[in-house]
């Protein structure tokens, strides 16, 4: 649950310095309608970049950011793009917000702010005394650096050593300690490790873990729901709404699906994984190359009793769409050979290594319920290429350049043979079978309560439609907490 108890005394130091820094909160209702930002930060915004860390950019954590890198304002709609069927081999139309256009350019800084926001304004974290934690695989952690830094607070970024080069070298602008561990996306557990080691020897950190901290899911759930939605409105007409697909990582996006769910409940939520590390689908462990995702856990904050289907995606395939979609000989055999619009090709870098994942699975999805030209699948393109032309770098090196004839055996292998293997529909037992995986994790492991396990699983939907509920109040003290500042 989202804990909400006051400590007045460490919420007056902490208001001392939010006005000392400038920073108002933006509220949730403000994230999902920006409209509603103040007058004074909107003409602000005009001469500020979108990743310059500043506080006003608080008020750019939203999906409706105009997509520009600076002095943008704000859309009515989320940033989102459509693939056509030229890309996808399937007649379902495809749509997917798009990440890019959040500072730090990746979706977890909405994520960050929901875990940290909450302890910020009810005075639990003092950004005088405490160092900000942030235990992540990649974007979280940057996005968590990027809201402490506002706060001249301190943060420990902790991440898998084989993560891309550019998330270290933009964290080390920013976060005060670096802590690479063991392995690759897939090794959860070792930073979990590293936390508690941090914790057990210092008194002065305040640990925001996105795989457990409730604010992940509920800011999904409402913001990223109600975009979402919009878009829905905007383009399904007489069509269909199928369902989400959306990759594990934390779980937090999949809140988005519950949203969606109770607007349209015949829809369905499908999670996926990487194929070399099946947890979710085998109960299976490994390591695995898309990046933004993490493994060989299930997260706290999952829903799973409410999840449909549980799709593994090949890294393989990722990696080679990649190249097919960045590289000039790729596109250009998209566009002359395929046939593909061009004016979607030229913006296929809007796509992450784990948004690659996103998208096919949205296809498989589409290909296992026989999805035709009258139904809809909604994604997230959760970041962009910005974090990833490293790799591309190293497949130049270790594969060589790429040609037209590699974009042919990509397109048709990669993208267009996208198979119905290591995916299954879940009924009620194989969903029990998920949700019992948190038991090792977070009860064995970090001494989380067994009845409260029990709660999300027995007690189904309250539980989670408690934690729905609790954005009026959040919203409430962040007004409150505003007005103690008394910068607007």
């Amino acid at each position: 649950m989202i804990d909400l108890m006051m400590n007045e005394t460490q919420l007056e130091r902490t208001v001392e310095r939010c006005r000392e820094r400038n920073i108002v909160i933006p509220t949730l209702e403000q994230m999902k309608d920006p409209s509603k930002t103040p007058e004074r930060i909107k003409d602000e915004l005009k001469d500020i970049a979108l990743w310059d860390v500043v506080p006003q950019n608080l008020f750019r954590i939203t999906w409706k950011n105009e997509p520009v890198d600076k002095g943008g304002l704000f859309r009515p709609i989320a940033n989102y793009m459509e693939i056509p069927p030229e890309l996808t081999g399937v007649d379902a139309r495809i749509i997917a917000l798009v990440g890019k256009w959040f500072p730090t350019g990746a979706h977890k800084v909405g994520a960050t702010f929901g875990c940290l926001v909450p302890p910020l304004v009810t005075g639990q974290f003092d950004p005088t005394f405490h160092h900000a934690v942030w235990p992540s695989t990649g974007n979280y952690c940057r996005g968590g650096a990027y809201d402490a830094t506002l706060l001249a607070c301190e943060s420990i970024a902790i991440l898998p050593e084989e993560m891309s080069q550019e998330r270290f070298d933009w964290l080390s602008t920013v976060a005060g300690e670096i802590i690479k561990t063991p392995g690759s996306e897939s090794n959860v557990k070792e930073i979990y490790d590293e936390v508690a080691r941090i914790k057990a020897s210092r008194n002065d950190v305040f640990v925001f873990n996105q795989f457990s901290e409730f604010g992940n899911y509920l800011w999904h759930y409402e913001v990223t729901g109600h975009a979402m939605k919009e878009v829905l409105d905007k383009e399904l007409g007489n069509d269909t709404f199928r369902g989400v697909c959306l990759t594990t990582g934390s779980a937090g996006t999949l809140g988005c699906g519950d949203f969606m769910k109770q607007v349209y409940p015949t829809s369905k939520i499908a999670a996926g994984e990487a194929v070399q590390c099946p947890t979710l689908w085998l109960n299976g462990y490994g390591a695995h190359r898309i990046e933004g995702i993490g493994d060989k856990h299930v997260p706290w904050i999952h829903n799973v009793r409410n999840t449909d289907m549980i799709i593994a995606i090949d890294d393989a395939d990722t990696i080679n769409l990649m190249r097919l979609f960045n590289e000039p000989e790729g596109r250009k055999y998209l566009i002359n050979n395929i046939g593909a619009p061009e004016e979607i090709v030229t913006k296929l870098d809007l796509l992450g290594i784990s948004s690659i994942a996103n998208l096919l699975m949205s296809i498989k999805f589409s290909k296992y319920y026989e999805l035709t030209k009258n139904d809809v699948v909604l994604t997230v393109f959760t970041d962009s290429m910005d974090m990833y032309q490293s790799r591309i770098r190293e497949n130049r090196t270790t594969q060589g350049e790429y040609s037209e004839k590699t974009g042919v055996k990509d397109y048709h292998r990669y993208l267009m043979g996208q198979k119905l293997d290591a995916m299954i529909e879940l009924n009620h037992y194989d969903r029990r079978r998920v949700h019992n995986l948190k038991m090792f994790t977070w009860i064995e492991q970090q001494g989380f309560d067994l009845d409260e396990l029990d709660a999300q699983w027995y007690d189904y939907p309250a539980y989670w439609e408690h934690i729905q509920k609790t954005t009026p109040r959040i919203d409430d003290l962040i007004t409150q907490f505003n007005e103690k500042v008394g910068l607007i």
